[in-house]
């Protein structure tokens, strides 16, 4: 990872030297550069470069993840350039085309995936959930709809963010402003040059794997980091169009019918083996096939034994800064954190089969990749996030303004009477249930929609829950 950043931030300051305005980069002039390629280099030169100025002062992994952005965007502005100056190839083809932009796409978001523990998380997450915008150049014929729909991805934790910063760093909010514009001037641009997809030049040759434009880093410079393609279809192997071929000639010959035996011979009894038991002493042993492909054993060094398992991350329950730290714990039914102060967070990772109890009032609680997991507490003056976990109980005994349930399967929340004017919401969960208190100290159960309807009302879509007979 150190040095694919460090090729991703020589390949920015690269570009950095090179396209100091639109239509000046890689080849120096916009002299035969095509107009859409021109205003794509505006975009780079605007929203792109404030929000990778602003991800520099922000510093960290914001930063790192700028310069993972900013090459996929450039990867972006090849394919543009290509398709200005050559014309449409068959889909295989472009599917390799594409395969830049897809792999950068992975770049950003698996960076997201391996720091989770980061303070910066709902930045990296805002951009995660986002990128796959880039992928527009494949979304025919509505491009532009997609670019919204990805923007829409990232509004959860871009409106964490601000309310998170909004009183006490106004930069961060000025990233998020950032950042949201690139998408949003993005639509823009699609729907002035590529309406109902990337367009292509109706001359020059038909473009290819190989295919080369001006735009292509010159000879002798530095490799540009992984391009990265959209994630509509993976990218096929060098291989796609054979077996492309192979597909469509079995197609052919099961079309045939019956007629797809008229090439096989006539065995007779005295050639089967059931029927004629001294044809299976003949030839040697019998075949029985291949054997099912079983891993390779790895070898065994007595100085140097490979371990049956991997070692088990360290159970942690302690105060870092102003964090606590629960992670990793395992059938730990009376964790406890009492001495909490308003300014205080807690991050819960990978704990299974717990129950934990915070006392006092906190500022926020985040439940991630738990699984059974119990959890008590007084209050929370910001969120309660819960996200990619399994199986778990919320009790609020105070108050809690807001709880977020994502990508959570099996959630029960149960609330205080004090806090009955919270605000629950949710994406990509299921079996998600509120219990309510009674006036006789029991609960009541209510579940939380899971199914919607959309219609169009002729000004606007319309969603309403979809209420299932059962």
């Amino acid at each position: 990872m150190e040095r694919l950043v460090e090729r991703l931030e020589k390949a920015v300051e690269r570009l950095e030297m090179v396209c100091q305005r639109p239509g000046m980069c890689e080849d120096g002039s916009s002299k035969g550069v095509a107009q859409y390629v021109q205003a794509f280099d505006a975009l780079l030169a605007g929203p792109v470069a404030e929000y990778i100025k602003i991800s520099k002062e922000v510093g960290g992994d914001v930063q790192k993840h700028a310069e993972m952005v900013h090459a996929g965007l450039m990867s972006e502005r090849a394919l543009l350039v290509m398709a200005s100056q050559h014309q449409q190839p068959a889909e295989n083809a472009f599917s390799s085309l594409l395969k830049p932009i897809s792999e950068q796409i992975q770049v950003v978001q698996n960076f997201r995936e391996k720091n989770r523990g980061s303070k910066l998380f709902n930045h990296l997450s805002a951009v995660s959930e986002s990128i796959p915008a880039l992928g527009w150049v494949a979304m025919a014929p509505k491009p532009g709809p997609y670019v919204k729909e990805m923007t829409d991805a990232a509004m959860f934790y871009t409106n964490r963010i601000l309310k998170e910063y909004k009183d006490v760093d106004k930069k961060h909010v000025d990233w998020v402003k950032a950042y949201l514009s690139i998408w949003t001037e993005l639509q823009a641009y699609i729907k002035e040059y590529h309406t109902t997809g990337l367009t292509w030049s109706k001359t020059g040759p038909v473009a290819t794997e190989g295919s080369k434009s001006p735009s292509a880093p010159q000879a002798g410079a530095a490799p540009p980091p992984p391009g990265p393609p959209p994630p509509p279809a993976p990218a096929p192997t060098s291989s796609s169009t054979d077996d492309s071929a192979s597909r469509s000639a079995l197609f052919a010959q099961i079309n045939r019918g019956e007629g797809i035996t008229s090439g096989l011979r006539h065995v007779s009894d005295d050639m089967k083996t059931h029927k004629n038991p001294a044809l299976k002493n003949q030839g040697g042993p019998v075949r029985s096939g291949p054997k099912p492909f079983t891993a390779p054993k790895p070898a065994c060094n007595a100085n140097n034994p490979s371990p049956k398992t991997s070692p088990k991350a360290p159970a942690l329950l302690e105060l870092e800064g102003k964090k606590w730290r629960v992670e990793n714990q395992e059938n730990a039914s009376n964790l406890v954190i009492s001495d909490t102060e308003l300014k205080q967070v807690a991050y819960v990772f990978k704990c299974t089969n717990s129950t934990l109890q915070i006392k006092g009032k906190i500022n926020s609680i985040t439940l991630d990749n738990c699984k059974k997991l119990g959890l008590v507490f007084d209050d929370v003056v910001g969120i309660v996030e819960i996200i990619n976990s399994r199986d778990v109980k919320v009790q609020v005994m105070g108050k809690v303004p807001t709880i977020s349930i994502n990508k959570t399967d099996g959630c029960h929340v149960y609330l205080s009477k004090n806090s009955l004017d919270c605000e629950i919401v949710s994406a990509k969960s299921s079996e998600m249930n509120v219990l309510i208190p009674t006036e006789g100290g029991d609960f009541t159960e209510f579940p939380v929609p899971e199914q919607f309807k959309t219609v169009w009302n002729g000004q606007k879509l319309v969603t309403t829950v979809t209420e299932i007979a059962g």
